[in-house]
């Protein structure tokens, strides 16, 4: 069964009864973010699919590898949207699927009314180089650049 967007599950739940909520919740599995393992699961199923390591993520992401394993896992927590936004660049994911790993993470989707989240999503579609090139980019526009993991976490 193909993945439904929000749009077409809010207009299934448009017409749901509450005598049909168990049908919905089944027949739209798939569509929903279930459970504090939905971000682990999500990353790990686009790093399988792009055939990239873990160790390498962390690596390019400038994350220790034990922490990395430990917030990709859930086993930790970071209140830092940036660690994940590193993360999610290392692993090349796209925009789209940065914003629904950003999502599953229970974090703000980069939002294009803010400058800096602007940036940031130009850089998630063109891939300007390595984070190093990210935080050049937002220095130059005078803002702060992707904090490494460890700070304020």
């Amino acid at each position: 069964m193909k993945e439904k967007n929000t749009e077409e599950l809010t207009k299934v739940l448009n017409s749901t009864h509450a005598k049909d909520i168990s049908q919905y919740l089944e027949n739209n599995r798939e569509s929903m973010i279930t459970g504090e393992k939905a971000f682990s699961d999500y990353f790990r199923r686009c790093l399988k699919e792009k055939k990239i390591k873990q160790q390498d993520v962390f690596i390019q992401a400038d994350i220790p590898e034990r922490y990395g394993y430990k917030l990709v896992s859930m086993e930790k927590k970071t209140l830092q949207r940036d660690t994940i936004l590193r993360l999610c660049y290392a692993g090349k994911l796209t925009l789209d699927e940065t914003q629904k790993a950003l999502k599953y993470y229970e974090m703000p989707m980069l939002y294009a009314k803010k400058e800096r989240d602007a940036i940031l999503m130009i850089c998630f579609n063109e891939r300007p180089g390595s984070i190093i090139e990210v935080n050049a980019l937002l220095k130059k526009y005078g803002h702060d650049v992707l904090r490494p993991s460890g700070i304020l976490d």
